[in-house]
């Protein structure tokens, strides 16, 4: 996406706008969430936005985008969804049946703990929401985990795209290059993290 483009959508409608780009990059993986965010993390510098306020509207946006896709994979069977992918709304979408397999199968294989970390996958970002939904996966547990992972992405791409200031687009391709490399960084943070807690609980 071109950044006048970014520029032009969050001069003029702020945290809204924010919002209803992390919205549309759940429903259309081909938009960046790594572009979005980290504008808008240099974007704090130098307009009225503050890195709360994007932080939330950012989340909140892709959580929408989330919901979305859950309740569509919740009203579709498997079959029509994959005729859908592989025809002409697919191809302007930008989805093909592979992915919806790839996403699948992450779901599949890893349980409860892919709509958390599904959030730091591209693709599979915006397409774990559909299989969650046709598996009937709770809610509840759906928006907690949804939350918590597009929390923490966002957070981390916005204060990066803060520090890196105008040198953001070299520091945000660069992520993108090595996004799996970020993924287990992320992971293993992660893991620490529950592990400190954890064992903070146990002593108190």
């Amino acid at each position: 996406m071109d950044s006048s483009l970014l520029t032009e959508i969050i001069n003029n409608y702020g945290y809204l706008g924010i919002a209803l780009l992390l919205a549309l990059e759940n429903i259309f993986p081909p938009i960046p969430s790594e572009v979005i965010l980290g504008f808008t993390g240099f974007m704090t510098l130098s307009s009225k936005l503050n890195i709360v306020g994007s932080i939330i509207a950012a989340t909140i946006g892709a959580l929408i985008g989330a919901l979305i896709l859950y309740f569509f994979g919740k009203v579709i069977s498997v079959e029509r969804l994959e005729k859908i992918l592989a025809g002409r709304l697919g191809k302007i979408l930008h989805f093909k049946p592979a992915d919806l397999e790839k996403a699948a199968a992450f779901f599949n294989r890893h349980g409860n703990s892919a709509v958390f970390f599904g959030r730091f996958v591209p693709v599979v970002r915006s397409l774990i929401s559909i299989p969650a939904g046709m598996a009937n996966y709770p809610l509840g547990k759906f928006i907690t985990f949804s939350t918590l992972g597009t929390l923490i992405w966002n957070t981390v791409l916005i204060f990066i795209g803060r520090m890196a200031g105008h040198a953001w687009p070299h520091v945000i391709n660069v992520i993108e290059s090595y996004g799996k490399v970020l993924l287990i960084v992320l992971i293993i943070l992660f893991i620490l993290i529950y592990v400190i807690y954890k064992k903070r609980k146990k002593r108190s």
